[in-house]
């Protein structure tokens, strides 16, 4: 299958590029530079230009669109430049997409849309979170997110089964050089987060590895059918990227999470792929603790022991690799 991949050159769509490349597929990456990976064709495009993006479609014939090309990070632009650019550069892509005769087409947007982290006041309904939780986006990124959903459910009622459509909620992305030490997209490193746990309150402590969320798009190309057109995923890892287990670490962080985070015991994370599971036979292969360095379990080690707290060995060879789950259905 001929898939187009904007933003290929990012941190989430180099991972994503390469697993489809993986699964069989001709990829094109579709960006503002090359990303330079075995077997992926670069174009470099302004996806602002929607006349431009339009033939630009038309011409490479894609089958489907998987569409990642965004401002990233909340509050990196203007709160109108987010949001007018995240909205435009999704319509004009995903139209494009379906007008160049692409049978499906999938955009990422951001668990963020829950509405957590809001400076005046958030409580979930439920934990662990699920897709049936209502969206409360509180800042142009958010919403802009929401915008997207939006647009792909209104494709979805407009083209019918004639098109498959979906969206997907890639947790905190660590790509796989970050298990290394490199810096993460907020400028510090995982084991800053697991050392600190107030940088990674305000996520609540969500992540998935960037190879995961790349096997998910894999999946859902190759199992979402008409049934799931227009349906939103959570992609993230089984786990929390926390020491301590959400249990006693939510609400003593996010005080408003107090009285539903008591079935979070162990390593459970605040937020559920089960959907994802259940449509697509997909499950997440990386863990934190399995994934991170020998070097940086060695420095987190000295973290923990220069503030007095117990220290977290790495896994002993036996033990890596060690993935949370593997797939119990159809291979990802």
């Amino acid at each position: 299958m001929r898939i187009i991949v904007t933003g290929g050159a990012g941190r989430l769509g180099r991972s994503v590029a390469a697993e489809l490349v993986t699964a069989g597929h001709d990829v094109v990456s579709v960006d503002r530079s090359d990303p330079g990976l075995p077997g992926v064709e670069g174009v470099v495009a302004d996806l602002l230009d929607h006349v431009a993006t339009h033939e630009r479609f038309a011409a490479l014939q894609p089958d489907a669109v998987v569409h990642l090309a965004a401002i990233a990070v909340p509050f990196s632009a203007p709160e109108h430049v987010i949001l007018s650019v995240n909205q435009s550069l999704a319509f004009t892509v995903l139209t494009a997409g379906i007008a160049a005769g692409a049978g499906k087409v999938l955009a990422a947007s951001s668990p963020t849309v829950i509405g957590y982290g809001a400076p005046h006041g958030w409580a979930p309904e439920a934990l662990p979170l699920t897709e049936t939780h209502p969206v409360a986006p509180w800042n142009a990124y958010a919403l802009s997110k929401v915008a997207i959903e939006s647009t792909v459910a209104m494709l979805a009622r407009a083209h019918g089964d004639a098109v498959v459509t979906g969206a997907f909620r890639p947790c905190f992305v660590v790509s796989p050089e970050e298990w290394e030490g490199a810096p993460t997209q907020q400028g510090h490193t995982i084991v800053d987060r697991l050392a600190d746990p107030a940088l990674a309150a305000v996520s609540l402590y969500n992540y998935v590895d960037a190879r995961d969320a790349g096997r998910f798009v894999a999946a859902w190309i190759e199992h979402a059918a008409a049934p799931h057109s227009g349906g939103v995923y959570f992609v993230g890892a089984d786990d929390a990227l926390a020491l301590e287990p959400l249990s006693r670490l939510l609400p003593a962080m996010v005080p408003s999470t107090a009285g539903f985070a008591e079935t979070l015991v162990d390593r459970s994370a605040a937020f559920s792929s089960a959907k994802a599971t259940a449509d697509l036979g997909w499950r997440p292969r990386h863990d934190w603790r399995s994934a991170l360095s020998r070097a940086e379990w060695a420095r987190l080690d000295g973290l923990l022991a220069a503030d007095g707290r117990p220290r977290h060995h790495a896994p002993t060879d036996a033990q890596t690799p060690s993935p949370t789950h593997t797939p119990t259905t159809t291979p990802t």
